[in-house]
């Protein structure tokens, strides 16, 4: 069975950085895509950034400060964080899942934006 873990979370002032890791660990068949989401308390979670077969995609939000980047060797994928808005503050998730729609999720990290 396929585990998540996210690290990397934290409390930042506006304009800083932060980079969020997403590692997996047992048995892994089949992944084609990794991204990460994020859900804020009394919304809906939302995509942020992923990447399958193709280019990466982005929320219209977070283009030209975040970044993703995944390894299907090491079964991981970062988010880099840069001038982090107190609008980015949020629960975020990492997500595996195959071709087939099998998916994973970790249970979540925590970054906090104050202004």
């Amino acid at each position: 069975q396929l585990q998540l873990t996210e690290s990397g979370g934290g409390s930042v002032l506006a304009g800083e950085s932060l980079t969020l890791s997403c590692a997996a660990s047992g048995t892994a068949f089949g992944i084609n895509s990794m991204g990460w989401f994020r859900q804020s308390p009394g919304k809906t979670r939302e995509m942020v950034a992923m990447v399958g077969g193709g280019a990466a995609r982005y929320a219209n939000s977070v283009k030209g400060r975040f970044t993703i980047t995944r390894s299907l060797e090491t079964m991981t994928v970062d988010l880099q964080m840069n001038n982090l808005k107190p609008e980015d503050t949020a629960g975020y998730y990492c997500k595996f899942w195959t071709l087939s729609g099998e998916d994973t999720w970790g249970p979540g990290t925590q970054v906090t934006v104050s202004s």
